[in-house]
């Protein structure tokens, strides 16, 4: 394995962003492996944790500056980070971006900050009697790595929800709100990916429903989901995207690929669509495993599946 090679800008900005929030907040050389659902990844050169809009904007300004490498992680239940870790700066939002309130002057919207959980925006809104949000109640992510890729499942995505969003540029210079329309919302892609915007918060529009059966909506659902997923294992959710007229994880079952092992990365014998964490898998174990799925699906289908797990600083 070669050396992570950590440029003089990161090293320079790393300096400047810990005299903003104190070394408790910029960790050096933090395991990524702490902070991703799959728990694989190797260290950061450094993770700060911005705990309000006033602080990322600064962190931002100073890894442009700087020309450091950067980027975001929410959840990091999406992420598939590198054995070498990454050669730049993790920034993570903290408490000042985990808050959801109704919004004032309405009974059906609220605003929800990038950094809290979607089970957490879930359990806000069946406590007020708010649906529509079932469908993400049991996403392992954040609101802000939700939008990002329009996160979905059960029939649901977020853009059925979002009625605008909270931004900042990529250089912490302004800060600007959204339409949903204005979003770009489309099948796991938003507008953010390629702009680089960071999502700061969302607003989101509900309907009125009775409690109880909106938190039997989500009990079933997530019923079903632990019925048919292997919640028990470290994974980052779906590994493949939807193909057009397909489904990968029909395609990879097909391909005879359940079960199919390196090292301790494993395709769910319980849900194909899933490549898991069995017990000490590496980041490499992970991309030995995506490449067969990928070749063995593409010889039996035609089809060539792409990632739905963001791969950061390594590459199928």
């Amino acid at each position: 394995m070669k050396q992570t090679n950590i440029s003089e800008a990161v090293l320079r900005a790393a300096g400047r962003i810990e005299q903003i929030t104190g070394p408790d907040r910029a960790l050096r050389q933090e395991p990524m492996s702490k902070h991703t659902s799959f728990r694989i990844g190797g260290p950061a050169e450094m993770f700060v944790i911005a705990n309000t809009e006033e602080e990322l904007a600064e962190v931002l300004r100073i890894c442009c500056e700087e020309q450091a490498e950067h980027i975001l992680i929410g959840n990091g239940s999406n992420f598939l980070v590198s054995d070498e870790g990454y050669p730049g700066i993790m920034i993570r939002l903290g408490d000042g971006f985990d808050q959801v309130k109704m919004i004032e002057g309405t009974d059906t919207e609220v605003r929800a900050g990038a950094a809290r959980l979607l089970s957490g925006v879930s359990s806000f809104l069946t406590e007020r009697g708010l649906a529509g949000f079932e469908f993400a109640s049991g996403i392992p992510g954040s609101i802000g790595g939700a939008v990002f890729m329009n996160a979905g499942a059960y029939g649901g995505e977020m853009k059925d929800v979002v009625a605008s969003v909270r931004l900042m540029r990529p250089d912490g210079s302004e800060i600007i709100e959204m339409s949903g329309e204005e979003m770009g919302f489309s099948y796991r892609h938003s507008i953010v990916e390629e702009s680089g915007l960071i999502v700061l918060s969302a607003a989101l529009k509900l309907t009125k429903d009775d409690p109880a059966g909106i938190a039997a909506r989500v009990a079933d659902l997530q019923s079903r989901r632990n019925s048919k997923q292997p919640v028990n294992y470290p994974s980052a959710g779906s590994t493949f995207k939807r193909p057009v007229g397909g489904y990968a994880a029909a395609l990879i079952d097909e391909a005879g690929l359940k079960g199919y092992t390196v090292g301790g990365a494993m395709v769910s014998e319980k849900h194909a669509g899933f490549v898991i964490n069995a017990g000490g898998a590496t980041c490499e174990d992970v991309l030995a495993v995506m490449r067969h799925v990928r070749e063995e699906v593409y010889r039996n289908s035609g089809i060539m599946l792409e990632p739905e797990v963001r791969l950061i600083n390594c590459e199928l």
